[in-house]
């Protein structure tokens, strides 16, 4: 306890540090006001039906991303899914249009042209699903006519989504970073006491299992949750011996290192581009229950064989597909020729190149499937009798990105401490996020 409050007072003697954390928490605090006010001509007090729906299903989901903004009709209803949506969108036009491999390869420049293509694609995504989700308001909670209600919530809508938008550009560029991951985690973190709730009062009901049920329950996330940080954080050391060299007047030799190759290259990316394909039938289909039938309402039962099943496949396709993106062994092995080092066994050049491809295919194999499993453990803990929005922070996309996010963001803060020569946040190693490796200083 001692050296905790002792971190927390190296945290705020850095003026920097200092700063953009409370940056953070202002544009947080802002996202969360954001989020209670209610659209324009909605009566608040009229939205049970509504809140029913998103009770469950994939409804549910989208309500717990955007911190319950979802089910009360708020300004910030859409939440960033949009601009997730369309990022994947522009990924893989970067694989199959050479337009955007220019763009991709053209540094600074061409991050900017991308980032505007996203947010124009953004806007044509909530064209779509602005009405969409309008439909979802009961006509008894609105207050103003048809036409101009809806005319005037798709203006509204897109506007809060853009600025969500917004808001997590400046955490990223004046705060501690990540700024898009933060705003979902916290709108995730803003649904954990309410579904805390809910299953301590179920468990309490008659044939609900009581408090050693509940107890039962809070040791096997705990788990989970111990299995996530493994998963996030998990490596594996390739050995990479560095010949002699001489730097200045000392010669240094036989030096082993190691070139860690993480089991799960693409952190949580995977679970969200999944899940935010996951929910576009819904957004080119009327909601509500009697209007889905067949294909929309097969992948609206977030309990269903094959809506876990395609969300697992996906899930599997996307993490080899953001590891290829993200991880290039030509890169590593011409990085490796240039310093002097070699893999021991396999020659330099090609056959370095064909190795580590090989070694990457085969570790992100399991880890894509341990991946999906972990995702669709909400499914299960559902069909074991827990509650859905308790069931969602057994593993999924609500507890990937919490985990994900957090050690993120403590290695962002490490980083800032062991920079002006102060001890970081634990004593036994540095926090690795999901970046793969240490903090760097």
């Amino acid at each position: 306890m001692k050296e905790f409050i002792e971190t927390l007072k190296n945290i705020f003697k850095i003026e920097d540090l200092r700063q953009r954390i409370l940056y953070t928490l202002g544009i947080l605090l802002v996202y969360r006001l954001g989020a209670e006010v209610v659209l324009p001509g909605v009566d608040p007090s009229k939205l049970q039906l509504l809140q029913q729906r998103t009770s469950e299903g994939v409804l549910g989901i989208l309500d717990m991303f955007s911190g319950g903004a979802f089910s009360k009709a708020s300004i910030f209803a859409l939440g960033i899914m949009p601009y997730i949506s369309a990022s994947i969108v522009v990924q893989l036009l970067g694989i199959a249009i050479p337009y955007f491999q220019r763009l991709q390869k053209e540094g600074e420049s061409g991050r900017r042209k991308i980032n505007q293509i996203t947010r124009y694609l953004t806007v044509l995504i909530l064209l779509v699903q602005a009405p969409g989700y309008l439909t979802q308001i009961p006509l008894e909670a609105r207050a103003l006519p048809g036409t101009y209600f809806t005319i005037s919530s798709v203006i509204i809508l897109i506007s809060g989504t853009m600025f969500v938008m917004w808001l997590g550009e400046r955490i990223t560029d004046k705060g501690i970073g990540n700024g898009i991951s933060l705003i979902i985690m916290i709108g995730i973190i803003a649904r954990f006491p309410f579904a805390l709730f809910g299953e301590w009062t179920a468990r309490l009901e008659k044939q609900g299992g009581g408090l050693v049920a509940f107890l039962l329950e809070l040791v096997f996330l705990f788990l989970v949750f111990v299995v996530s940080i493994l998963l996030v954080q998990g490596t594996r050391r390739i050995p990479v011996q560095y010949a002699k060299r001489i730097v200045g007047n000392k010669q240094y030799g036989g030096v082993r290192q190691y070139i860690p190759l993480k089991v799960n290259a693409a952190g949580v990316m995977p679970i969200i581009f999944a899940q935010a394909i996951m929910t576009l039938p819904l957004a080119f289909a009327k909601f509500g229950g009697e209007s889905m039938s067949g294909f929309i309402a097969t992948f609206a039962n977030f309990t269903g064989f094959w809506y876990n099943f395609v969300f697992a496949v996906m899930i599997v396709l996307f993490t080899y597909f953001y590891t290829a993106i993200t991880i290039n062994p030509t890169q590593m092995a011409e990085d490796m020729k240039k310093n002097g080092g070699f893999i021991p066994g396999v020659k330099p050049g090609r056959k370095t190149v064909e190795f580590l491809d090989g070694i990457m295919s085969k570790i992100t194999l399991p880890g894509s499937i341990f991946l999906a499993l972990v995702a669709i453990m909400p499914a299960f803990a559902m069909m074991a009798g827990v509650t859905q929005g308790f069931a969602l922070f057994y593993g999924g996309t609500s507890l990937l990105i919490l985990v994900g996010v957090v050690l993120d963001t403590l290695q962002q803060i490490e980083s800032h401490l062991l920079m002006r020569r102060y001890d970081g946040l634990m004593k036994s190693g540095r926090i690795k996020g999901r970046a793969g490796g240490p903090s760097s200083i």
